[in-house]
């Protein structure tokens, strides 16, 4: 509940003022905001990946190649996930540190 408000108080601001394109630290704490979102779906979709893979897992080891390829590209989604975490997390923490000055 408290992760819908924030964001409908995001876009609210967004939508009804120009705070966000005046203000440099409005728009620092809605980007934290939004990347912060971001950062928790990715998280929470990496989990259900890894979910996945671990129930294929013991059939892979039996040898059914359509599972074999199917982990590969849970791997393959999983790990491009990884990478923009990172860089979701890169763009957080500049934002943390603009908002410090």
């Amino acid at each position: 509940m408290e992760k819908k408000v924030m964001i409908r108080l995001c876009a609210k601001i967004v939508a009804d003022t120009d705070l966000y394109e005046t203000d440099r630290e409005v728009q620092n704490l809605i980007d934290w905001v939004c990347l912060s979102e971001q950062i928790k779906e990715n998280n929470n979709t990496i989990r259900n990946l890894t979910g996945e893979y671990k129930k294929i897992e013991p059939d892979w080891r039996e040898g059914v190649r359509a599972q074999l390829e199917r982990m590969k590209e849970l791997c393959k989604e999983r790990n491009n996930l990884y990478g923009k975490q990172n860089d979701l997390k890169g763009r957080k923490w500049e934002i943390e540190k603009s908002l410090e000055r």
